[in-house]
């Protein structure tokens, strides 16, 4: 479990985390979201021990990261897949890690297993892909058996086999009772994978809830609607000041519809003598909830 309370961390004028309180706990994926600038690489930061708070505490099973015996064991995280020495081989850089916490030389090789690197275990690290630099940091990240994962954009620069392997990774990983926290930039991915999601704004928490959840308060659910008459159709549900009709378009001769059922417009199109070539409802999705919540919500926006 990670428990943030208060947690607060200025840069000069900047107020990159805002008084934040959340907790992330076992047995689930905890999907960590925000825009760019919102706090959340900071805040994986503080709890690492990276950087010091200005104000408030965040624990990971109850004790402050730099409190614990042996790290490794507890924890394992993935910030940056670059930060390994590029003249360094995968297998003798987890080696060095796994030095340093007395690990033995078999959980080196079941880590490389696990994440596909066997046949490339002797390659110098800098002749690795983006996606090989990936996987080295996921492995190190599991080296030490830890009970929670702090992973940031793990899938970045992964082949959809690889973007699906870490799916399954994190979901197996959770449903062993560990915490696994998990910051992606891609939402359909994260819709996939995520039981419940944080979503920091301008560094305060803005939502926090099941995804289920957090979906479902989103966007309000529309209809597709595609007609031969489609402008005719649009007049007759936006008719009368009291219409609560919201129509967006949606290509030609196709719109959707906010504010009524598909069963109320194919009534009203009935009404009128319009032949209809599709009528769907259109599911909520994470990436809408998710924009429209953090509309307001971005530091750096185009005019």
């Amino acid at each position: 479990m990670i428990e943030a309370r208060g947690l607060s961390k200025r840069y000069g004028t900047k107020l990159a985390v805002d008084d934040v309180s959340f907790t992330i706990k076992s047995g689930q994926v905890t999907g960590f979201l925000g825009p760019n600038g919102a706090g959340k690489s900071t805040s994986m930061r503080l709890m690492l021990g990276l950087d010091r708070p200005t104000a408030g505490t965040v624990t990971i099973n109850g004790s402050r990261y730099s409190e614990l015996p042996a790290p490794m064991h507890e924890v394992g995280a993935l910030l940056d897949a670059k930060g390994v020495h590029p003249g360094r081989s995968a297998r003798s850089h987890l080696r060095a890690l796994a030095a340093t916490h007395r690990i033995p030389e078999r959980r080196v090789h079941e880590v490389l297993e696990q994440t596909g690197l066997s046949e490339v275990a002797h390659k110098r690290v800098g002749g690795f892909s983006l996606g090989m630099g990936q996987r080295l940091g996921i492995a190190a990240a599991l080296l030490g058996d830890p009970r929670v994962l702090i992973l940031d954009e793990p899938v970045n620069g992964l082949d959809p086999d690889g973007v699906l392997w870490v799916r399954q990774l994190v979901r197996h990983l959770a449903s062993e009772g560990r915490t696994v926290l998990l910051s992606s930039h891609l939402m359909s991915e994260m819709a996939q994978t995520a039981d419940h999601v944080i979503v920091l704004g301008r560094g305060r928490v803005v939502a926090d809830a099941p995804i289920a959840e957090f979906i479902a308060a989103g966007k309000q659910a529309r209809v597709l609607v595609r007609s031969p008459e489609a402008a005719r159709l649009a007049a007759t549900l936006m008719a009368g000041p009291e219409s609560p009709a919201a129509l967006e378009p949606a290509g030609d001769d196709a719109f959707t519809v906010a504010g009524l059922t598909a069963a109320e417009v194919g009534d009203l199109a009935a009404a009128q003598g319009i032949a209809l070539h599709e009528l769907s409802p259109v599911a909520a999705s994470l990436e809408d909830a998710y924009l429209e919540l953090t509309r307001t919500e971005l530091e750096y926006a185009a005019a």
